[in-house]
């Protein structure tokens, strides 16, 4: 792919199974550069920014998809939330509140516990919706495996694979059977031919020749690869806005105890500072601002 974030989708032409891939090369060392994460912990939250595509994929909806993993509040020393989120630009992010020095595997990690995404539309009047399953499985693929399994019925096959700043994920969704020409035995043999694809082989090749290797014999319909982008939503219009939200005095108090105020991302752990001067000049400027917009409405 020339893009080196990329999310390739697929089909079958006899409409047993879809699927997708993702390739994410740049931009994962930056963001999660500012916060002091485990290098396993580091490695499950670059498989969680690769899953999020995957589960953008097909989804015909505009807003964001939120997916949170919420471990055991009984167990010491755990990991207490991963969330993810990808809206339908792909723009992806993750975040984890855990100890710094959490290790392990998945399920030492995440022990116990509860899965859930939720679909926030971006349309006024359309209301949000949530499904929630207890964390399955001994990975973050398998987990999402179980989500499907028992929230959508829907039989799927995820592998997601890290090396450093490079992430990958495929996906293999069975559709429902009854719209299509194939039959279970179909998806079952599918099924056997992508669980041949290996960690190395989904990191280091390219998307289009994994699809001919997994299924050349098969009938596979792929469509234009789309960009992904990791990327934070923070910025400094936004925690402008925040801060004008928390009122004049609320703000002098806050520079008068810390000569600064700075706000730090949850997601990115960027930091956002403003000096006195900055702070007040919000407050200046919304104050000219507001009447300017009385008059205008009148």
């Amino acid at each position: 792919m020339d893009n080196p974030n990329s999310l390739l989708a697929f089909t079958f032409g006899n409409h047993v199974a879809h699927g997708a891939i993702v390739q994410i090369r740049v931009g994962v060392a930056d963001f999660l550069g500012h916060r002091s994460y485990s290098d396993d912990l580091g490695r499950l939250l670059g498989e969680a920014m690769a899953a999020m595509p995957l589960l953008a994929t097909h989804l015909n909806f505009e807003g964001r998809i939120n997916l949170q993993f919420q471990a055991d509040p009984g167990v010491p020393d755990a990991m207490t939330l991963l969330v993810a989120q990808i809206d339908h630009h792909l723009n992806v992010r993750a975040m984890a509140k855990a100890p710094r020095e959490l290790g392990g595997r998945f399920r030492q990690m995440l022990t116990g516990g509860l899965l859930a995404l939720t679909l926030e539309p971006s349309h006024e009047g359309v209301p949000s919706s949530q499904a929630v399953v207890p964390i399955q499985g001994e990975s973050l693929g398998e987990a999402l495996e179980g989500y499907f399994e028992q929230s959508e019925q829907l039989p799927t096959l995820i592998r997601l694979a890290v090396r450093g700043d490079h992430l990958a994920g495929f996906m293999l969704q069975r559709l429902p059977l009854q719209s299509a020409k194939g039959t279970q035995a179909d998806w079952e043999h599918l099924q056997i031919l992508a669980a041949t694809l290996q960690h190395d082989e989904l990191l280091d090749t390219d998307p289009h020749t994994v699809l001919r290797r997994l299924f050349h014999e098969e009938e596979v319909v792929t469509f234009a690869p789309r960009p992904i982008q990791v990327a934070c939503r923070c910025s400094r219009a936004g925690i402008s806005r925040m801060l004008l939200s928390l009122g004049r005095e609320e703000v002098d108090s806050i520079l008068d105890e810390q000569e600064r105020v700075t706000v730090t991302c949850e997601f990115c752990g960027r930091e956002h500072v403003f000096t006195p001067h900055e702070a007040h000049e919000l407050f200046r400027a919304a104050d000219e601002t507001t009447p300017a917009d009385d008059d205008t409405r009148h």
